[in-house]
């Protein structure tokens, strides 16, 4: 009767434990205890933190007017403060061809790639998801149509069909927050098609479908929840690229348009002094890095979190 007595408590200490398990290692304390792990993916963080501040208070941080030439910004022989001059305390970076200063131009360019490199991705994760979620959910031409579309989509390079859409409108920013969405998100649709054909064949959506639900309710409470994670890591992974992609056409002279300051443009015009005043590309050009850099840091260390398989 002991023996008994002991083995039929057993289940019940095993559901007690189980019951207490969500309230201390929830999903979202586990991401968090394997995410800080990673210090790479903390720098990342850090970083990207700091260049979201740097953009918001750009007024504020800018020491002067990104557009307008200072009397003193330019040396007697008309050329960038810091060629011949180490860079003073007035101008901690120095002074572009036109006499402006260059720290407050790198600082509002963070402003130009951050809302282009967040809003467009956005748009684009936003079209990748529901086209894939359609495509790998339903079957028949509904499910094929939008996939074929990816595909024809995808045979076209990114930066070619950007410059032929700029082409054709008027460049600005919310121009070409708009054509970075329209190319970049054929990868992501690609992706939530081959999970969302993974999780349709999955038992909870079997239940549901056995319960009568629609496909509709299936699609954004069954299915959607599960395509989170990697919404959320190609959001992030998407950002850096859009950056650069930004900074492409900023160099092309098809991008945000001056005296806007954007990092790609600085570089486009300041190719001609790359001899005599190299650090007119070299502090625009390190900013695109570290920004690319960070967002790369911060979406590997999502990526490992969010994943349970490389959680074990």
């Amino acid at each position: 009767m002991r023996t008994h007595t002991d083995a039929s408590e057993q289940p019940v200490r095993i559901f007690e434990v189980a019951d207490r398990l969500p309230e201390h290692h929830s999903q979202l304390s586990l991401v968090w205890r394997h995410f800080k792990r990673d210090r790479l993916a903390i720098l990342g963080g850090a970083i990207v933190l700091l260049l979201i501040l740097v953009a918001i208070f750009a007024d504020q941080l800018a020491p002067y007017d990104p557009a307008e030439p200072l009397d003193d910004g330019l040396t007697a022989q008309g050329m960038p403060v810091g060629s011949t001059l180490p860079a003073t305390t007035r101008f901690i970076l120095g002074t572009d061809s036109s006499g402006r200063d260059l720290l407050s131009r790198i600082v509002f360019g963070a402003r130009v790639s951050l809302t282009v490199g967040v809003l467009a991705n956005g748009l684009a994760v936003t079209i990748g998801v529901v086209l894939g979620s359609v495509g790998g959910y339903f079957r028949g031409w509904l499910g094929a149509l939008p996939m074929r579309f990816t595909d024809m989509m995808m045979a076209f390079p990114s930066l070619l069909l950007a410059i032929a859409l700029v082409a054709v409108l008027r460049p600005s920013l919310w121009v070409i927050v708009l054509v970075i969405g329209l190319v970049q998100w054929t990868w992501i649709a690609r992706v939530v098609c081959g999970e969302v054909l993974s999780l349709r064949e999955r038992e909870f959506v079997t239940a549901a479908v056995c319960a009568g639900a629609s496909s509709g309710r299936i699609l954004f409470r069954h299915i959607l929840p599960h395509l989170i994670p990697t919404a959320i890591v190609w959001g992030t992974l998407g950002i850096a690229t859009n950056v650069m992609l930004e900074a492409s056409l900023s160099y092309l002279g098809i991008g945000v348009q001056p005296p806007t300051p954007t990092w790609g443009g600085m570089i486009q015009q300041a190719q001609y002094y790359y001899r005599s005043a190299p650090w007119l590309m070299l502090f625009p050009g390190l900013a695109i890095m570290l920004t690319v850099l960070s967002f790369n840091l911060l979406g590997d260390g999502l990526r490992d979190a969010l994943d349970p398989y490389q959680r074990r």
